[in-house]
């Protein structure tokens, strides 16, 4: 690896510093980063010395595996030099693929990061081995997959990252505060002098793809065709089509069980809607969604509706980041055809700041529907931020308590993090495009935490004693749920992870619901607490563990729910985790269990052909689900698919009673190609 010549003549970079376990100390072993490039590729050469080659952990090869659990290499460009978005790229000692999208800098809320978007992948290139020095790879980036702005030479933000599993440790070539991540662009350093080309490229990806189906008395084959293009109008501003979209590649939706009254939250996976889909995101992720692309394509019940064209324009203008989305769901038995449209502008300000807007339409035979938002982004400093958004919506037949808004503060120093927000939700709020887990509303929530580095303790590297409260009222005042947790979390110098909490609950019952079949939940308030404690071994063990207990009251009852999950590593190539959840209620309308089991299973042939398997069973409803995938990509995400989904079961209850038994298979072999146009 780096054998040509014409690396010899590349100043490499080095001087990474840890910032775990020794913050702030120089890096165990020696790394070099070397960057080159040509008129249309970009060239990163990386070799990582390692004085115990034998030692290193490798992990699978599958496109975006995780790096954390092995020995790794990642690096983002901020091509735009705005601090704020970026592009990464990363690989393991296997060879393996990774890359994401940062938008705003990976902004991070009390539940998820959504601003750093791991399921963008580019068309790219990476070669990777192990020697007796330690392991070295060569990434070739064409210009092509990324965005930047005017200037035939340019100054990017970069930054590298190296993780060394065995000893728990992760440098970075520009130093960082140990309680931020790659995603923290704005204290990236600086490469000068990047050739870049502007001219225009266009990319054309045909697919042709074959089904076979077997639901209960429905049997019969299909064939379909369709395409994707991508045109670059600008190095910045790139126009997406597509035609007779399919997604029959998309790994199955994991199950779930609803033990409660909100709506459950199902995470997008179709490669169209993942790209770009940072710079889409206004609200409160799996809370308040403005915009759910979930909604465009997929039915209420989880069917899959023809999704028959779409196009998309997304970049950058100077400093303004622009995205238009227009997709056209067909007709689906008595369910009309829908037009969905999405206009979104939203304008850098420097010092990590940004202010934005939000246009999400739906336009259907039945009447038209329009959300309408506002969203900011204030940065105070190298610590603080505050963040805000406004919106309404427009529907047929509500004509008040229609807004919603979001108001909260963060700030996370090297020791302390403090963040808080105020959330509300109109009763007549309905974003038709978006998701909502509840209805009218009004949230507060804070979190306070404290980082602990002991010097000598137990072989700690830390702990986070923090506590966090959330409070759901109704727009008459009507407490719906109280939540105040108490916690300390638990991190060795070995890998290992713990916590021990309690938490006290409140739960507001104004109408009786099914919570399982035949269970009803009265009317009632009810006041419990529960302790709340878990484990992760290593995870750079070949085989490693997570154990969750939580146990109290619920609902004028007790529950205890026990889930845990055995992770098993067979190098570069296999990789394994069986998953169990069990839940038992023992509650005054009647007494229930719910388990929920998995497995998955990935075995990786080469970095581009793999075959996975995923094995779900929902004891509560006896279905068992299985999807199972053979993927010889081409790039990206085109290649070859051969796929098997089957549901079977055994007892279908809805919460309304007895609805017969079922079961639904089918047999899809899909194959898509990239055509590089100019």
């Amino acid at each position: 690896m780096l054998a040509d010549d014409a690396w010899r003549t590349v100043e490499p970079l080095t001087g990474f510093v840890q910032i775990q376990p020794q913050a702030g100390a120089p890096a165990s072993e020696r790394t070099e980063v070397f960057l080159g490039f040509t008129d249309d590729v970009l060239y990163v050469g990386v070799v990582c010395h390692d004085r115990s080659p034998e030692a290193i952990v490798v992990s699978d090869t599958r496109r975006d595996s995780g790096l954390d659990d092995a020995d790794s290499f990642r690096l983002v460009f901020d091509t735009f030099l705005d601090r704020q978005t970026g592009f990464v790229f990363g690989t393991n000692p296997a060879g393996v693929q990774y890359d994401a999208q940062i938008d705003f800098e990976g902004t991070r809320t009390f539940r998820s990061m959504p601003g750093f978007n791991q399921d963008w992948d580019a068309v790219w290139d990476v070669r990777a081995r192990v020697s007796e020095t330690g392991w070295s790879a060569e990434m070739a980036i064409p210009f092509s997959s990324l965005r930047y702005g005017d200037g035939n030479v340019q100054s990017w933000g970069v930054n590298f990252e190296r993780v060394i599993r065995r000893h728990n440790e992760i440098a970075f070539w520009a130093p960082l505060p140990h309680q931020f991540g790659l995603e923290r662009i704005a204290l990236a350093g600086t490469v000068e002098g990047i050739a870049v080309p502007a001219h225009r490229s266009l990319a054309v990806t045909p697919y042709a793809l074959g089904r076979r189906i077997d639901h209960g008395d429905a049997h019969g084959d299909e064939q379909e065709l369709g395409v994707d293009l991508k045109y670059s109008i600008t190095p910045s501003l790139t126009l997406d089509l597509t035609y007779n979209t399919d997604f029959a590649q998309v790994e199955a939706d994991e199950q779930q069980v609803n033990l409660d009254r909100f709506s459950l939250f199902f995470p997008e996976k179709r490669p169209f809607f993942l790209e770009n889909a940072g710079l889409f995101t206004v609200g409160e992720p799996s809370e308040v969604e403005l915009f759910f692309s979930r909604r465009i394509g997929i039915g209420r019940n989880g069917q899959r509706l023809p999704v028959d064209a779409g196009a998309r324009l997304s970049g950058k203008v100077g400093s303004t980041h622009i995205g238009v989305l227009r997709m056209r769901a067909g007709e689906l038995g008595e369910m009309p055809a829908d037009d969905f449209s999405v206009v979104r502008m939203r304008q850098s300000l420097g010092e990590r700041s940004a202010a934005g807007l939000l246009v999400v339409g739906r336009d259907n035979p039945d009447h038209d529907h329009r959300t309408y938002a506002v969203d900011g982004r204030w940065g105070i400093g190298a610590v603080g931020r505050i963040e805000a958004f406004v919106a309404q919506t427009d529907t047929p037949g509500i004509d008040d308590e229609d807004r919603a808004f979001r108001f909260a503060g963060n700030y996370e120093s090297v020791t302390w993090t403090a963040r808080g927000s105020v959330t509300e939700v109109g009763r007549g709020f309905n974003p038709e495009v978006g998701f909502l887990a509840r209805r009218d509303y009004r949230k507060v929530e804070g979190y306070l935490g404290r980082r602990v580095r002991p010097r000598s303790l137990w072989g700690l590297l830390q702990m986070v004693p923090h506590v966090t409260y959330r409070r759901f009222t109704k727009s008459d005042g009507y407490l719906e749920t109280g939540y105040l947790h108490l916690d300390n979390t638990w991190q060795w110098k070995n890998g290992i992870f713990a916590f021990t909490a309690v938490n006290w609950t409140e739960e507001g019952v104004r109408e009786p619901f099914e919570i399982a079949r035949g269970v009803t939940v009265p009317v009632g308030r009810y006041k419990h607490k529960e302790l709340m404690t878990g484990v992760n071994t290593n995870p750079g063990r070949r085989f490693y563990s997570n154990t969750f207990i939580r146990a109290g009251g619920a609902f004028g009852g007790e529950q205890v729910t026990v889930s845990s999950s055995l992770n098993y590593r067979g190098g570069d190539a296999l990789g394994a985790a069986l998953s169990v959840q069990h839940s038992d209620y023992r509650l005054p309308g009647g007494d229930f269990d719910v388990t929920l089991s998995q497995v998955r299973v990935s075995y990786s042939f080469t970095p581009k052909i793999s075959l996975q398997a995923l094995v779900q069973h929902n004891a509560q409803d006896d279905v068992l689900a299985t999807n199972v995938r053979f993927a010889w990509l081409q790039s990206a995400s085109a290649g070859l698919y051969l796929v098997y989904n089957e549901t079977e079961t055994e007892r279908v209850f809805g919460r309304s009673g007895f609805a017969g038994s079922q079961r639904q298979r089918e047999v899809i072999l899909k194959y898509s190609y990239i055509f590089d146009v100019f």
